[in-house]
């Protein structure tokens, strides 16, 4: 087993293709394949992801109800380098709707809440954590933090991964994952800007604000930081520099689904072949997710893919 996903509020995906969209209007869908259902939840999107590029992986996290139980049965069809050890709750596992426009090029996402997570219910979840920590090099954190859990969460596994020698690759926003980023417990660090451009209470406007919230990841003693600028283009930091990552194409906003998760993806199985050479992660990790960005809909990705794409982007050094 070489990496270990966390997913702490994973979710059933339904992605919808409607050309057209518009709010107060009625829409059908015109054909069975424009309607999906995918397990969901950034983590466990990173799980799949590495699945297809021959990663064997343990999924972790919680899930309840009905929902929970397709999200992890369809895990397991997907792949069988797919490993869940995940901690069922009573309440129902969270869906997320995603509606997808291809002609007004458009995605509207509306993701619930998901599930209250009791104290037993954690207790269990650390046990498990601790026990497949000791399996892995590899760890991926990533995702909203549910009800029940307080926000030292993120910064309480990571400690555990880096006290043991291995690394931590973390994405997600506010207080959580701002105390891991704080206490220097994450290698691999992207704050998740889908929702809002606010990191440090500081919000990011222009390009000198990014290159100035990725210095300070790297300050906090990340050794990677990346951070989504525009739609075409990363900001990348590592101890020897920032960079621009951009796309030399245009990427319609309707095929950003799954391209943060696929770049994650791509990190990391760059790091298991080569951990210390951070700027290649960060390259890989852009070819993934521009290789994804070829799709409408979450794809499996290869590692052909990734090495197609390598060229596909443009690399300037800001800093």
């Amino acid at each position: 087993m070489n990496v270990l996903t966390v997913t702490l509020n994973p979710a059933l995906d339904r992605e919808i293709l409607v050309e057209n969209f518009s709010i107060n209007e009625f829409h059908r869908v015109k054909n069975p394949s424009y309607s999906v259902m995918d397990p969901g939840g950034k983590g466990v999107n990173v799980s799949v992801i590495l699945a297809g590029l021959g990663v064997r992986n343990v999924a972790m996290g919680f899930l309840g109800g009905n929902i929970g139980k397709v999200v992890e049965e369809r895990m397991r069809l997907i792949s069988d380098l797919i490993t869940t050890g995940f901690v069922h709750v009573e309440e129902e596992t969270r869906e997320n709707i995603a509606i997808v426009d291809p002609l007004g090029d458009t995605i509207t996402e509306i993701n619930s809440s998901g599930p209250l997570i009791k104290p037993d219910d954690l207790r269990m979840f650390l046990r498990r954590f601790e026990v497949a920590l000791s399996r892995v090099r590899h760890v991926v954190i990533s995702g909203s933090i549910p009800r029940g859990v307080d926000n030292d969460i993120c910064k309480t596994l990571c400690k555990k991964v880096t006290d043991a020698g291995k690394l931590a690759f973390a994405e997600g926003i506010g207080p959580a994952f701002e105390m891991a980023v704080d206490a220097g417990v994450i290698t691999v660090a992207r704050p998740d800007l889908r929702s809002r451009k606010l990191i440090f209470g500081e919000s990011l406007v222009d390009l000198n604000d990014y290159i100035k919230a990725a210095k300070k990841i790297i300050e906090k003693g990340a050794k990677l930081a990346i951070l989504s600028y525009a739609i075409e283009g990363d900001v990348i930091a590592t101890k020897d520099g920032v960079w621009l990552f951009k796309t030399r194409g245009h990427i319609d906003r309707s095929h950003l689904l799954g391209t943060g998760d696929a770049f994650m993806a791509g990190v990391v199985h760059s790091m298991i072949e080569d951990e210390k050479d951070c700027f290649l992660a960060a390259k890989r990790g852009m070819s993934a997710a521009v290789a994804e960005a070829e799709y409408i809909s979450k794809e499996l990705i290869s590692i052909k893919d990734i090495d197609e794409h390598i060229d596909s982007f443009d690399v300037r050094e800001l800093e």
